[in-house]
């Protein structure tokens, strides 16, 4: 029998991610930080021009990313997509002042990559930097937002951000019927539900 817990839909607990905003921190300030802080995952940070931004997501947050690239990893499969994923890669450029460890990014394609061409974000707590602002200088080709149970698709035009109705990366990926499968609690069976559909053998869940 399924518990009450396993009956919450992602998102529908509203544990708030934690964040501190530090001011006039220099770029060696921020790469001692970095250095210090290594490979223990909790904190990530983002750095744009001497703001420096420490986020500690919360479940729900991380229940939403998560599930985002697994199913995103399962339509690459799915459709025989050379789609390779980095997680949180730091991504920072000294010249343009800005750092960034995204929630999920992918590179399509084997190329050793300075910036993911996508980066995935999701909103769950207002405030903080510019994420959008951190990834146009760092030239992310398209940013995928989640906010309050919905994808938002920025693509990188002329060095600015323009939004999009569907991805120009994966132009035959519908995300509002990926986005409708984030809300079972179940990861696995998520990523089951949605490969189903994919090859035809279900519908999508209703909203």
């Amino acid at each position: 029998m399924a518990t009450a817990a396993t009956q919450t839909p992602i998102g529908a607990r509203r544990e708030e991610d934690q964040r501190v905003i530090l001011h006039d921190v220099t770029w060696s300030q921020y790469e001692t930080i970095l250095a210090i802080r290594g490979d223990r995952a909790g904190v990530r940070l983002t750095y744009l021009n001497g703001e420096l931004e420490l986020m500690s997501p919360s479940l729900d947050h991380e229940a939403i990313k998560t599930t985002m690239g697994r199913l995103l990893e399962a339509y690459a499969e799915e459709r025989g997509l050379a789609l390779n994923g980095y997680g949180s890669w730091t991504v920072r450029s000294a010249p343009k002042a800005r750092g960034v460890e995204p929630d999920e990014c992918y590179v399509l394609g084997t190329h050793q990559p300075k910036a993911p061409d996508l980066a995935i974000e999701v909103v769950w707590t207002s405030g903080g930097l510019d994420k959008l602002e951190v990834y146009r200088g760092l030239g992310v080709r398209e940013v995928w937002t989640w906010r309050e149970g919905r994808i938002e698709v920025h693509a990188l035009r002329s060095e600015q951000y323009q939004p999009i109705a569907r991805s120009e990366l994966l132009p035959d990926l519908d995300l509002e019927v990926m986005t409708s499968f984030l809300q079972n609690p179940d990861q696995t069976a998520a990523v089951r539900a949605f490969r189903a559909w994919l090859r035809g053998e279900s519908p999508a869940p209703r909203e």
